[in-house]
């Protein structure tokens, strides 16, 4: 017989995970399903910026300490132009709310202990995960058993099964490519006082603290013409020291190299019968602005809400309107990125001169006019329900 649950979340991401915490404080079982081995789940590098709404989801819920306790504040942001150093502070301009660096991988480790130290329920290593009955009593099968659950929430990222399994005739998809890549490298270098992102006409650079002794680098590609993985690495550390203005830039060994692509998608609507997408399984969104982890976790907090209430207080309203809450922020945060993407991308020899001031225009208004401070820093720090 298969088992029961009240909600089957499928994926152990920071969506899945923050989800399943969320419902186990809220008295709501559910059981995670992950393709992964735990390993997998608990190393696998990314970034992390949790922005000043993201880290009062986990204050609310009582779950700050365990979660995101000593996580560094964030306070300047130093955008570079043509070498000349200028000092964002956000905080100053949003009433002092900022955001906090967690890496994901922390932040993933320490939402799986607290989910399994309060008696969670997770699976990992759960292969041919499959969907059923999504309009009646959904189904949930995987190699070697089977869930019954009121509801599935997919938590399973851009290639997972949950989105697949909604019927294309119900689902309505967009997709961007911005037409540029990130080449990112993991080295042993000094990290930068503050986030640093660096204007260029010779292309877009950035670098960010990862631990006392290492960073991690960006630089702008052009996807399609070359592949930077291949760059011999004292070349890697000419464009490093060329486009971020530093030629005494310290180098070091370089430990790890990957692509980041540039890409915008979305689905509409998030939810299907009785499935409900979070994270990427409904969205992808550019590094920029940092609000991919963000835009999860905001799903998660809006889904546990409205679960919680149609299963404990007989409420279905907060479901039915569970899409329109959740794309409401996902398409302004969309749009902030793309604006940030332009802006710091567009000065480069490769865009037209018309875009290249445009992209001038925008950055001078972030030090001219404190209307446009204030707007810059309030979706920097993040926003709640719009």
């Amino acid at each position: 017989m298969p088992e029961m649950t009240d909600v089957a979340i499928i994926g152990a991401g920071p969506a899945g995970l923050t989800l399943a915490n969320l419902l186990q404080r809220n008295g709501i079982s559910c059981v995670v399903l992950e393709s992964r081995d735990r390993s997998h789940v608990e190393d696998r590098q990314r970034a992390g910026v949790l922005d000043h709404y993201g880290s009062e989801i986990f204050a609310k819920a009582g779950l700050a300490d365990a979660v995101i306790a000593g996580a560094y504040r964030e306070k300047f942001l130093e955008l570079r132009y043509e070498g000349e150093p200028h000092f964002f502070d956000g905080p100053s301009h949003a009433g002092g709310r900022a955001g906090v660096i967690v890496p994901q991988q922390l932040l993933v480790r320490r939402l799986l202990t607290t989910f399994l130290e309060g008696g969670g329920d997770l699976r990992f290593a759960a292969k041919d995960v499959a969907l059923h009955d999504l309009t009646t009593t959904p189904r949930v099968t995987y190699a070697g058993g089977e869930l019954t659950a009121s509801y599935v929430a997919g938590c399973d990222g851009f290639h997972g099964v949950s989105r697949g399994s909604i019927p294309a005739a119900e689902l309505t998809t967009y997709s961007f490519d911005h037409g540029i890549g990130w080449y990112t490298v993991l080295a042993e270098a000094p990290p930068p006082r503050h986030a640093l992102m660096a204007i260029s006409e010779h292309g877009f650079a950035a670098q960010f603290a990862r631990g006392p002794h290492s960073s991690r680098f960006y630089l702008e590609y052009r996807p399609g013409a070359e592949d930077p993985r291949e760059w011999p690495d004292d070349y890697t550390w000419e464009q490093l020291r060329l486009r971020l203005g530093d030629p005494d830039l310290p180098g070091g060994a370089i430990t790890d190299k990957e692509i980041v692509e540039m890409r915008s998608f979305v689905a509409e609507p998030m939810a299907y019968a009785n499935l409900f997408l979070a994270g990427d399984a409904a969205h992808i969104i550019t590094p920029m602005g940092a609000k991919g982890m963000n835009l999860a976790l905001a799903d998660a907090d809006v889904l546990a809400t409205a679960l919680t209430a149609a299963l404990r207080d007989a409420d279905d309203g907060p479901l039915r309107s569970y899409s329109d809450t959740c794309l409401r922020r996902t398409w302004d945060y969309q749009e902030f990125s793309r604006w940030f993407t332009e802006m710091v991308h567009d000065a480069g020899a490769q865009s037209d001169p018309f875009r290249r001031r445009l992209a001038k225009a925008r950055f001078d208004r972030l030090w001219a006019n404190p209307k446009a401070a204030a707007w810059f820093a309030d979706m920097m720090a993040g926003t709640a329900l719009l």
